[in-house]
């Protein structure tokens, strides 16, 4: 499976991608900086998987988040954001995103995550 991995901050990347890396076997991570850096990701590699920051320059996720179900209506989008208020998770579930994650993830929570996906 391939997985995309989509923040501005490099931190909230590297530390979302150490508890992925060790529950996805030869899975193959790929990181985007923004919503613009995603979309030709998407378009290149195919992503099985997309983990969604909402706050980021160039496109933010609400901008992303329809445009990738748009390119692939299978891709499995989680947003992960620091904004937990009620408003910004019904937003994203209406526009797709099968959850809405508090940052940051650890082990534990990417376990649940994957669990309940699959």
């Amino acid at each position: 499976m391939k997985y995309l991995v989509t923040d501005d901050s490099k931190l909230a990347r590297l530390t979302l991608i150490k508890s992925l890396k060790p529950l996805i076997g030869d899975g193959v991570i790929f990181q985007a900086a923004n919503g613009e850096e995603a979309l030709k990701i998407l378009n290149d590699e195919k992503p099985d998987i997309v983990f969604l920051d909402l706050t980021m320059p160039v496109m933010s996720g609400y901008e992303v988040l329809p445009k990738i179900l748009q390119i692939n209506p299978n891709t499995k989008v989680i947003v992960v954001s620091a904004d937990i208020q009620e408003k910004a998770k019904k937003t994203v579930i209406e526009l797709g995103a099968l959850l809405h994650i508090q940052k940051p993830i650890n082990s534990k929570k990417m376990q649940k995550i994957l669990a309940s996906i699959r």
